[in-house]
C-alpha cells in the first residue's frame, strides 16, 4: 500500500540518498535539479501519498489562530463558538496550535477597525472572522489577502470576500423555515409579534437581516392577512425597559399569543412571560443558550432553532489546520443543519463534534 513506502524504497528507485528523498518530501533547498527529477519521477511511478499529519508534525513549528468576535456577554450565541473553538485546539494537542480571541464592539466600525488593526500586528497563521458591514471588512480581508493568510467567515457569508471558507445556516432558508414552523401552531391568528433588536435603528447582522427576509417572504406567500406588528427591544437596554416596553405591547395587543424573535434572546420575551404569569402567549426564537433552554421547557418558548454554534467554532478551527497545517484541500461553503428544538427533544440536543 502506499502510505507503506519508506524513504529507504523512494531513495533505491530514484537511485539517490534516503537524505534527498527527505529534501525533497520536505521541499528543502541544497538538492540539484536532477535529483529532484529522478525522485519526483519515482514517487509518481510508486503512487506515493504522503502522510501529511506525520509530515507536519515532523516541521514541529507553532500556529497562532485569531478569531474576531462581536464583545459580548454571558447567555450569547458567542459563547459556543469560543467553546467550540477551544475544543478543537484541544483535539489538535499533537501540535503547537493556539486559538486567541479579539472582541469588537457590534456597531462600531471603528472598534472594528482597530481589533482587525490589533489582529493584523499579531501576525496571525490564519483568522476566524464575523463580519462586520461589507465595506468595512473588506479593508481588513483586503489586508489578509496581501500577506497571504487564510481566513473563515461566520455567521453571515460575503462571497466578494473571497474567504477560505463559510460557516452558518442558509440565513433565508432559515427565516423561511422559522415562519413555516409558526405558522403550523399560528395559523389561527390574526396578528403575530416580531422582536426585533437594533441598535440605531441597524440589525446586528446580515444574518437576521436575510433571515427576515425569508420569514416575510413565506408569511406573504401563504398568510398574507396576517398583521406582523413589530417591537423593537434595543440591544443596549435593561430589563427594566424590556419589561416596561413589553407590557404595554401585550395590553395594546390582547389578540397577540405567538411571538417570534430571529436572534438568540427569546428569553427577554419568556422571562417576561412567565413572570407576568401569561401562559396563552409565547415566543419562537434561536439558539439554545441556557436562559432560552430553561424558558423553553417552562413553556415560555414555543420552539427553537438550533445553529449548531458548538459545531460551527470547533469546525471553524479544524478547517484551518487542515488548509494551514495538513495543506489539505477544504470545503468553500458550510451550510449548517436547520433544527427545530422543543421542550420534548431539548435535552437530546448534542453540541460536541462526533
Amino acid at each position: 500500500m502506499a502510505d507503506k513506502i519508506r524513504i529507504i524504497d523512494i531513495a533505491e528507485r530514484a537511485g539517490v540518498s534516503a537524505g534527498t528523498v527527505d529534501r525533497v518530501l520536505h521541499d528543502r533547498p541544497n538538492v540539484s535539479l536532477a535529483a529532484r527529477e529522478k525522485v519526483e519521477k519515482a514517487l509518481k511511478e510508486m503512487n506515493y501519498q504522503p502522510n501529511a499529519y506525520a509530515s507536519a508534525l515532523a516541521y514541529n513549528r507553532s500556529y497562532t489562530f485569531y478569531i474576531v468576535l462581536p464583545s459580548h456577554g454571558s447567555e450569547a450565541y458567542w459563547e459556543d463558538i469560543e467553546k467550540g473553538a477551544l475544543k478543537a485546539k484541544d483535539q489538535r494537542s499533537d501540535f503547537q496550535i493556539d486559538v486567541k480571541f479579539l472582541y469588537y464592539e457590534r456597531f462600531n466600525p471603528e472598534s472594528f477597525n482597530e481589533t482587525s488593526i490589533e489582529c493584523l500586528r499579531n501576525n496571525p497563521d490564519g483568522v476566524v472572522l464575523v463580519p462586520s458591514s461589507l465595506d468595512t471588512t473588506r479593508n481588513f480581508t483586503d489586508k489578509l489577502h496581501q500577506r497571504n493568510i487564510s481566513f473563515i467567515l461566520l455567521d453571515s457569508f460575503m462571497p466578494d470576500l473571497k474567504p477560505l471558507s463559510f460557516y452558518g445556516q442558509d440565513s433565508f432558508q432559515s427565516g423561511y423555515f422559522a415562519a413555516k414552523m409558526l405558522m403550523l401552531i399560528a395559523h389561527d391568528e390574526k396578528e403575530i409579534m416580531l422582536m426585533k433588536q437594533t441598535n440605531n435603528g441597524t440589525v446586528a447582522s446580515k444574518q437576521q437581516a436575510n433571515r427576515e427576509v425569508g420569514f416575510r417572504h413565506y408569511m406573504k406567500d401563504h398568510f398574507p392577512d396576517v398583521k406582523i406588528v413589530e417591537i423593537d427591544l434595543e440591544s443596549d437596554s435593561d430589563r427594566k425597559h424590556y419589561d416596561s416596553k413589553l407590557e404595554k405591547f401585550f395590553t395594546s395587543h390582547p389578540s397577540v399569543h405567538h411571538c417570534i424573535t430571529l436572534t438568540s434572546r427569546a428569553y427577554i420575551v419568556g422571562d417576561f412571560l412567565l413572570k407576568t404569569n401569561r401562559r396563552d402567549i409565547q415566543i419562537m426564537g434561536y439558539d439554545v443558550v441556557d436562559k432560552n433552554k430553561k424558558d423553553l421547557k417552562a413553556g415560555a418558548i414555543s420552539f427553537l432553532i438550533a445553529q449548531h454554534a458548538f459545531q460551527q467554532g470547533f469546525s471553524c478551527i479544524d478547517t484551518l489546520f487542515r488548509a494551514i497545517v495538513l495543506k489539505k484541500k477544504v470545503q468553500p461553503i458550510n451550510y449548517m443543519p436547520i433544527e427545530l428544538l422543543s421542550k420534548e427533544n431539548i435535552d437530546f440536543y448534542h453540541r460536541m463534534p462526533i
